[in-house]
């Protein structure tokens, strides 16, 4: 284990979730569409950064550095880890970089289209929970984590954390999608909000019941309990956060310009929604990581295998 490789992953982790707060001031104060070229901005490496072109040209900023720095972290990986599967989770976040970064590219060249906006914000999402997954495998508590005791009679953990978190992508696909489908002199429409809001009921009865879960069946193991508190927590802040956006954004095309409250409260539920995720596939990992498969399941096709033989032999025709 290297302490420095997980130190860099942890860095390029926050320096991927400061882009992703970027990337929602681009989109909360309209600017994505400030300057008309790419990669350049007005034809100049640095141009003047005045009005929303501070916003734009700022975000190509920091996510140039993140691209530099996933290029660093990759090579770093390859020159310090012997697991072969945590270098190709290295090789596919470079890939997600430059992949996020065409796509950006193409928002801008394509006039900002719905479909193209929306894969951009969320691959932002699942590169920086790739980040978040290569600074939980290099960690010193991944290393040292210890099988468990077998899981208690219920719906078995592993299930509920990876439903939760299918259940996350596909809120944070719909958030993306209703983010990007107005701006902010536009009715967002009511579908989408419908959507979203059942969307927001899913994840929580969902991510809700696998951190309950957590809490109750392995109390005292902080190397579970510790996220999933965390993604309790994360949660409910999330849910006032997206009724507050809801409600200050109800009043934004009625404004002369995108305002500061719609702004601020719009791009910290992004931020937190981004928390959220992070958290529970740290929690999911270390539940695979710590839980094995249940005695029950393990032994269901021996059984049946066993009575298949018996079978035969019983009925050999």
């Amino acid at each position: 284990m290297s302490k420095g490789l997980n130190l860099f992953a942890i860095l390029v982790a926050c320096a991927t979730f400061f882009l992703i707060i970027a990337g929602a001031l681009v989109t909360s104060n309209d600017a994505g569409l400030a300057t008309p070229d790419w990669p350049l901005s007005n034809g100049q490496f640095f141009p003047e950064m005045v009005g929303n072109l501070f916003w734009e040209h700022g975000h190509r900023m920091v996510a140039t550095t993140v691209g530099m720095l996933t290029i660093v972290l990759t090579i770093y990986i390859y020159m310090k880890e012997k697991r072969q599967w945590v270098k190709r989770l290295g090789m596919l976040a470079l890939i997600g970089v430059i992949v996020q970064g065409l796509l950006g590219g193409l928002t801008v060249k394509w006039m900002l289209p719905l479909g193209v906006s929306t894969a951009h914000a969320t691959l932002a999402q699942l590169f920086f929970c790739t980040t978040v997954s290569l600074a939980v495998f290099t960690s010193r508590s991944w290393m040292e984590a210890r099988p468990l005791h077998e899981e208690r009679a219920g719906l078995p953990l592993r299930h509920l954390c990876t439903a939760a978190l299918v259940t996350i992508f596909l809120q944070l696909i719909l958030g993306a999608t209703l983010r990007h489908s107005a701006t902010w002199d536009q009715h967002l429409p009511t579908g989408l909000i419908l959507a979203h809001i059942g969307g927001a009921i899913a994840v929580t009865l969902i991510l809700g019941s696998a951190g309950i879960t957590t809490l109750r069946r392995y109390k005292g193991e902080s190397f579970l309990t510790r996220p999933a508190t965390v993604a309790l927590v994360l949660l409910v802040v999330q849910l006032f956060l997206g009724v507050a956006a809801y409600l200050t954004r109800l009043a934004s095309p009625d404004d002369p310009q995108p305002l500061h409250p719609m702004i601020g409260i719009t791009v910290a539920h992004v931020a937190c929604g981004a928390l959220v995720f992070a958290t529970s596939i740290v929690l999911t990992l270390r539940v695979y990581r710590v839980l094995p498969v249940s005695e029950a399941l393990r032994e269901k096709p021996v059984l049946q295998d066993y009575r298949i033989r018996q079978d035969l032999h019983v009925n050999p025709e």
